[in-house]
């Protein structure tokens, strides 16, 4: 089964929103890992507009299962993932000031700094995952650098997703795993996967280890319920 790390930056949103401590970020990852998730995903920036570092801190003392942090590899970031030891640290190239996430790594332009910087988080025992777009050659980029995984930037394919477009949207992302499986490297996904979606991605892409999912899922939760959400995404991983 491919497993379900739920990101609650989407939850540090919302509860910064007002001040306080509404929603609750540490009860909202114990409540999550009850109800089925299986790992908490968080995604520190800078400026902390949704998870703050205390936050990161704080959380690494209650998650059980496993604990992912992803982020652009600055200095404090790195200082941050050190500390902490998490299970995983994803490392995604994205600006200061960006919203969201938008592109996977260069692996080879940035090589020298990616092997330098993997070896730093490998050397502590963190598994390490790299952002990457659906393309064989960055794929093949990731494994000379000695990446433990990719995360598959997973827009494109939600974009283009639709009941007769989805051999079409998924093609691209089945090749890359293909790669990356015969290259050693596990295989993780994240960005717009939804409940709609991710049932078609899960059967096409061979070994698939891990999705991160954390707007659409906290959206679906409005209007259905967080604990049968969960249950929901875990339906259609297995």
């Amino acid at each position: 089964m491919t497993k379900l790390s739920v990101n609650i930056n989407k939850l540090a949103t919302l509860r910064n929103s007002r001040g306080g401590n509404v929603p609750n970020l540490l009860k909202s990852a114990k409540d999550i890992e009850s109800f089925g998730g299986q790992g908490i995903t968080i995604h520190p920036r800078p400026d902390e507009r949704h998870i703050k570092y205390k936050d990161a801190q704080e959380l690494k003392a209650v998650v059980t299962t496993e604990y992912n942090i992803e982020g652009n590899p600055i200095p404090k970031f790195v200082d941050l993932v050190l500390k902490l030891k998490p299970t995983q640290v994803t490392l995604v190239p994205d600006a200061e000031d960006a919203i969201t996430s938008n592109a996977g790594w260069d692996t080879v332009k940035h090589k020298d700094f990616l092997v330098d910087i993997i070896k730093t988080f490998k050397s502590e025992g963190i598994r390490t995952s790299i952002f990457v777009d659906p393309d064989t050659e960055m794929v093949r980029g990731a494994a000379d650098i000695g990446t433990d995984r990719i995360e598959l930037y997973t827009e494109s394919y939600a974009q283009k997703f639709t009941l007769e477009n989805s051999e079409k949207a998924v093609k691209p992302f089945r090749d890359a795993a293909v790669m990356a499986n015969k290259l050693g490297l596990g295989v993780n996904a994240g960005h717009d996967l939804n409940l709609d979606n991710i049932g078609f991605f899960k059967e096409n892409v061979p070994n698939l280890l891990e999705v991160s999912i954390g707007h659409a899922l906290i959206c679906e939760s409005i209007y259905l319920g967080l604990e049968n959400v969960i249950n929901m995404y875990l339906h259609r991983l297995k």
